[in-house]
């Protein structure tokens, strides 16, 4: 039986869900390796909807973070709440704003955000398992929160969000767009992506390291 990898996403679209390219290359990237995967995403109201070509709210308009999510993974996908440790050997998250606005509220609260409980437990479990667990663009700003201080991650170079991630215990790193952070102890992978990308092809590298980096991990 092949490794299974549960995936989270935030929504569809860049400025209030999960990364559209930085989803689908994740998903190429387990495809091309043989491994097995599940996308999740949790069950509730979109903090926002954002009309992305003019880059402006669409004031009255209300989505579901879990529909949405759906027409990323074509429709194959499951409320975060039942999403079991156990029954994957990683997950992985990828970026977009949908994860500083939907599974927190790291967009209005900095370094004083929450994190969406189903979220927590979901990570929680593949943490104390030690099963390896992959976040790309913004979303390792959530690693403190959600795992506890002291573990290694990168966004790139932002300043504002890495000292937000210093600020929350975290200890940031800066990284390439092409290369990932690993904190081998926690077993966390990390790849700037799109906080640095300007071309799908620079997202690209670094994300397939990162996935090819969780598939080894889960071999130890």
């Amino acid at each position: 039986m092949s490794k299974q990898v549960a995936v989270i996403l935030s929504g569809c679209g860049v400025q209030d869900g999960a990364e559209i390219y930085e989803t689908t290359l994740t998903l190429l990237r387990l495809d091309q390796l043989g491994l097995g995967y599940r996308c999740f995403a949790p069950d509730i109201e979109q903090h926002q909807v954002v009309d992305h070509r003019r880059g402006e709210v669409a004031e009255g308009e209300r989505r579901n973070v879990l529909t949405e999510s759906a027409r990323l993974a074509r429709g194959e996908i499951s409320p975060l709440r039942e999403l079991e440790a156990d029954e994957f050997d990683a997950v992985i998250l990828p970026g977009g704003f949908g994860v500083a606005k939907n599974l927190s509220d790291f967009a209005e609260a900095g370094d004083g955000m929450q994190v969406l409980d189903a979220l927590s437990e979901a990570l929680s479990g593949f943490h104390e398992a030690r099963k390896p667990i992959g976040l790309m663009c913004i979303s390792p700003v959530l690693v403190p929160r959600l795992l506890g201080p002291g573990i290694a991650v990168t966004v790139g170079h932002d300043p504002g969000v890495a000292g937000a991630i210093s600020a929350m215990g975290g200890l940031h790193r800066s990284c390439g767009v092409e290369d990932i952070v690993v904190d081998f102890e926690n077993r966390v992978v990390t790849t700037p992506a799109y906080m640095l990308a300007t071309r799908i092809s620079e997202a690209a590298t670094g994300i397939f390291k990162l996935v090819d980096r969780v598939d080894e991990l889960m071999d130890r």
